[in-house]
């Protein structure tokens, strides 16, 4: 499992907010299609930034554990209804 040190969150972090939301979680919650959308977006990325919906009821953080837990990535932050997920490519572009 990997683990980020706050500097590195807070690099993470101000990378993640010049990023676009790409993804929301609505009423459904997390389901299957939605983390094989996010399994791909952090292939393609590494970093990303998605959004939980007002009529979604589930707890934000234990969604974004969820999430994280199920794409082997790392959860950076929950601000708000935001999320930003982690998770170094093959070859990372984002050096930490």
């Amino acid at each position: 499992m990997l683990t980020l040190t706050s500097k590195q969150r807070a690099k993470l972090r101000s990378l993640a907010s010049q990023e676009d939301t790409l993804f929301q979680l609505g009423k459904e919650g997390v389901t299957e299609h939605f983390i094989q959308a996010v399994e791909a977006a952090l292939a393609a990325r590494e970093l990303i930034k998605f959004r939980v919906l007002e009529n979604a009821m589930v707890d934000l953080r234990a969604a974004a554990e969820e999430v994280a837990a199920a794409t082997g990535s790392v959860v950076v932050t929950v601000i708000g209804r935001k999320i930003v997920l982690y998770r170094p490519a093959e070859k990372p572009v984002i050096q930490l």
